[in-house]
């Protein structure tokens, strides 16, 4: 016992030093905050919703955005395979009532297009086992293609999980600290956004699909027939964002944004006006370099949401991959537009179906009275062990504080964030520290007072023996905190991961680093008798 290596000594020392230099930045004001220097390291734990005040929003999918998504892409594909290798000769590619239907004008044709059609579809099972297609041939020649509930479902889920990650990317382009972006059931998404107090920003850019397109302007459209929203076939009507009109536009997308790798708003160089420009990758750039030369002079949309936000004329070939989008714009909008391209389009429309905002004051008090619950708490336990178990009381206070520092340093070091269950988390490690010196210091007191054993034998023993069930005691308690991390979310989360920091922490103080001050005691004074 009273052999505790050097290197012991030291790593314990340098350990609990750098925990208090870890936990000083989360502990200092926000003035004496901004005043350290730039070059130093500045680990903090930041705020929940539930401390910092925010915004909360509880998003849900349009499904049917889903199956109708399937049906026309996979009318895509259908068209794409005829055409591929030997021609397949077919009708028009229709979908009606939730069906894709087509016919095979050469009926000795209809294995070769079944074939082709299984290729398509995954020969007809998902990624679960089941049939994500169903293929039926009607009057010898007509195929009806119809998604399965499974494929559907199996649809949705890849769609939400791509809209939680462009929702994640969007609100990560505002700036914002520490979101927390989360599915719930099998179409919402739970958005919660410490420090921003007005949802509307956060609702416009989350709310937008950001689905860009350019197609060719038909500017021999009759202007009866575009107000009347009736174009010739091959065309559309689209609103124009300039002076609330209308404009026809060509129905094929020569370029989507799908090929976009950066959007930025940037103000114009001659007219000073906010504006987005976008860079496309390689293919893009080719493709935008064609279609800019064999369209010379003649007009584009550009097209956002279905919403053309501007119609420029091809001046030149444009061979670098980069564009302007010049429109109506503020430098607000102008940067959600930025952010929303270049974060990606939603898969699914996403809409807000409630919303609330946390205000900081209502965080406040939660800060208060969790630091008083937990300074009550501390306080009573200290004044206890003091009373209890006298000098071995000073050390178990000791390692309380020292605890205290090294659960708020470790939230530091991983960027945790704290909630108000995280809170209560912190409070209930402050007892399992408790928890670890009490069965230290009675197992001395037994073997001291029932086996008569000296001073040093009595501690020795003591923490030999109460170390075994304070390790298995947190072991359980380690694996409850994962098993809540990883399928829990939100509040559960955070009171999990203060939990699990602070059993590591509480069974370093309580073991190791209260070993270390009473080794150091029975060295310094070398007593036949303990009073505890």
């Amino acid at each position: 016992m009273l052999d505790f290596p050097r290197w012991k000594v030291w790593a314990t020392i340098l350990t609990i030093a750098a925990s208090f230099l870890l936990a000083i930045p989360s502990l200092l004001p926000e003035r004496a905050y901004n005043a350290l220097p730039g070059w130093l390291p500045k680990p903090t734990v930041s705020l929940g919703l539930d401390l910092a005040g925010g915004s909360y929003l509880l998003l849900e999918a349009d499904t049917k955005d889903v199956a109708a998504s399937k049906l026309d892409q996979m009318r895509d594909q259908v068209r794409a395979e005829m055409r591929r290798g030997t021609r397949i000769d077919i009708g028009d590619v229709s979908i009606a009532n939730g069906k894709l239907t087509f016919m095979v004008r050469d009926p000795a044709q209809v294995d070769a297009v079944r074939e082709r059609l299984l290729t398509i579809t995954g020969s007809g099972a998902g990624m679960t086992g089941q049939r994500v297609w169903d293929i039926a041939v009607v009057d010898s020649t007509r195929f009806e293609l119809t998604p399965t509930k499974a494929g559907l479902d199996e649809s949705i889920r890849t769609a939400m999980g791509d809209a939680r990650e462009v929702v994640e990317k969007r609100i990560n382009g505002l700036g914002t600290r520490e979101p927390t972006i989360v599915l719930q059931g099998s179409n919402r998404i739970v958005v919660q956004v410490p420090g921003l107090k007005n949802p509307q920003q956060l609702k416009e850019l989350i709310g937008r699909t950001a689905k860009l397109e350019f197609k060719l302007v038909n500017d021999t459209v009759d202007p009866v027939a575009l107000a009347q929203n009736n174009p010739p076939a091959g065309s559309q009507v689209l609103p124009y964002q300039e002076g609330g009109g209308k404009i026809a536009v060509f129905s094929p997308v020569s370029l989507s944004g799908d090929q976009l790798v950066n959007a930025t708003m940037e103000f114009g160089q001659q007219d000073g006006k906010p504006g987005v420009s976008i860079q496309f990758d390689g293919a893009g750039t080719k493709r935008f370099a064609r279609l800019s030369t064999e369209n010379v002079r003649k007009q584009f949309a550009i097209i956002v949401d279905g919403v053309v936000i501007s119609a420029p004329v091809f001046e030149e070939p444009i061979l670098g991959g980069q564009a302007r989008i010049s429109g109506s714009f503020t430098s607000d909008s102008a940067t959600q537009l930025a952010v929303a391209l270049r974060s990606g389009k939603l898969p699914i429309a996403l809409k807000v179906v409630e919303e609330r905002t946390v205000s900081a004051e209502l965080g406040a008090d939660s800060i208060e009275k969790g630091v008083l619950a937990g300074v009550v708490g501390t306080l009573a336990l200290i004044i206890f062990m003091l009373a209890t178990y006298m000098r071995f009381g000073i050390y178990t206070s000791a390692a309380l504080l020292v605890n205290a520092v090294m659960v708020v340093a470790g939230m530091a070091l991983f960027n945790a964030s704290l909630t108000l269950p995280g809170i209560a988390g912190f409070v209930l490690t402050i007892g399992a520290a408790v928890d670890a010196n009490v069965l230290i210091n009675e197992r001395i007191r037994e073997e001291q007072r029932l086996r008569n054993r000296a001073a040093v034998a009595s501690v020795e023993f003591g923490y030999k023996e109460a170390s075994r069930a304070i390790f298995d005691a947190n072991v359980t308690n380690v694996i409850s905190a994962v098993i809540m991390f990883t399928f829990g979310s939100g509040p559960i989360r955070g009171f999990a991961v203060v939990l699990a920091i602070g059993i590591v922490t509480s069974v370093f103080t309580g073991v190791t680093f209260t070993r270390l001050l009473v080794a150091d005691w029975l060295k310094r004074n070398r007593p036949k008798t303990i009073n505890i």
